[in-house]
């Protein structure tokens, strides 16, 4: 209707100056014509003229007014257009909120809750590690889950390059999908994809260059926790390497980790130069020397310090700046961190078992001739710990560090190390 009145008062506005443009025709005819009569005429005209002139004013004023403030001026605009901008920062905000996802499901194939629990299905992005750390430290405050989630164990490789022992890991997972996630971090140059059926297409995350005994190598420790953690049914973390292999089957290992009560971060108080002696008195008074502790570097933790890893902003820098050779990161940032801050969800033991009887700075290599069935069951069945405040045997899950020729002889074991379980 708005619309439709529109219409008329531009019509009227229209005849009106089409009846101004008539009288400047006829003023122009008597002034050429020059009497006292139409001297006098002339005057008259000019006044209507003003008048209709006045009244042209209005028409349109109120005309324009109508048609800016009608709810139907929009329907008179071109549709908008998916915005071709690739800044971060648009002024077209009809066009931003349009690229927000929904968080439920449509058969418009709107995002669904389940597609923010799961995570991206592709692991490349460009966020930066400080991007990073901030969006996985996002934490839901209502604990309670609105749907029935499966747990997940998320396997974290840090590797320089392929999985020398990649057929035996493959074995592992095979048929447990959906209750594992795995990812990679890798050498940058490292571009080699495995075939698309293996478990570790596709796995590997925006990694960055590390050296040993530096802080890169905790910093890809904590970038793997990161990714990680951006899928929400991810509940348990566990770090491996490449010589890493696992000491039974999937389902011993899932249940050994979902049910448990703690996390399994290795944390003690070294008095010997190694220990003590690398500490540095400039971490005071944020860590004394009664804080500093030495660990395992390959941990296994719960989601909820794993958020706290990555979100930890006090710490950290700490260590970056006076943690420095001959002082490790990786070797004394989380057990002094969980120690300090976390004790009580600690089990302050590791599930990851290396051989350092021989000493020096780096644990026993096992090569192919060390592999035998005895061995494995010493390590799997020979030590005691504490599991959920009961006594077991089975403390280690994983081992390493196994050479790649090492691959054959634990393949012929495989039917009795992935087999049934203890």
């Amino acid at each position: 209707m708005d619309q439709i009145k529109l219409d008329k008062d531009m019509q009227q506005c229209k005849i009106t100056v089409l009846f101004g443009k008539e009288l400047c025709q006829r003023i122009t005819k008597v002034i050429r014509g020059s009497s006292t009569f139409h001297v006098t005429t002339t005057i008259v005209f000019c006044l209507s003229l003003s008048f209709f002139v006045m009244t042209l004013g209005i028409c349109i004023n109120n005309g324009a007014r109508k048609f800016l403030s009608s709810d139907e001026s929009y329907f008179l605009m071109p549709p908008l257009q998916p915005s071709s901008c690739s800044c971060c920062l648009c002024n077209n905000s009809s066009s931003a909120a349009s690229l927000q996802p929904s968080p439920f499901k449509s058969s418009s194939g709107s995002r669904g809750l389940e597609d923010w629990i799961i995570g991206p299905e592709e692991l490349w992005h460009e966020m930066s590690d400080e991007e990073l750390m901030w969006r996985a430290s996002m934490v839901p405050r209502i604990s309670k889950y609105p749907n029935n989630r499966t747990r997940k164990v998320a396997f974290m490789f840090l590797s320089r390059g392929s999985l020398p022992l990649g057929p035996l890991w493959e074995m592992f997972f095979k048929g447990y999908a959906g209750l594992y996630s795995v990812y990679l971090h890798t050498s940058p140059e490292f571009t080699k994809e495995p075939q698309e059926s293996s478990v570790f297409y596709k796995r590997k995350i925006p990694s960055k260059p590390v050296k040993w005994g530096q802080a890169t190598m905790m910093d890809a420790e904590r970038r793997l926790l990161a990714n990680a953690l951006l899928d929400f049914s991810n509940e348990r973390f566990v770090l491996l390497s490449e010589t890493c292999i696992p000491l039974f089957n999937f389902t011993t290992i899932y249940n050994y980790l979902i049910n448990s009560n703690h996390s399994f971060v290795g944390s003690f108080d070294d008095p010997r130069p190694m220990g003590r002696g690398r500490y540095n008195k400039r971490m005071w008074p944020m860590i004394s020397l009664s804080d500093w502790r030495k660990g395992n570097q390959w941990f296994e933790v719960h989601r909820k310090l794993a958020v706290e890893i990555v979100s930890d902003v006090t710490y950290y820098p700490i260590f970056e700046d006076h943690c420095k050779p001959p002082c490790y990161m990786d070797e004394h940032y989380l057990a002094t961190l969980v120690t300090k801050t976390h004790p009580d969800i600690d089990s302050n033991r590791s599930i990851t078992w290396v051989d350092w009887s021989k000493g020096g700075s780096h644990p026993t290599r096992f090569g192919r001739k060390d592999v035998s069935e005895e061995f494995l069951n010493r390590v799997r069945h020979g030590f005691n710990c504490t599991y959920n405040g009961s006594m077991t045997r089975v403390c280690f899950l994983f081992a390493r560090k196994f050479q790649p020729n090492t691959l054959e002889p634990l393949l012929k074991l495989a039917p009795t190390l992935l087999g049934s379980n203890p």
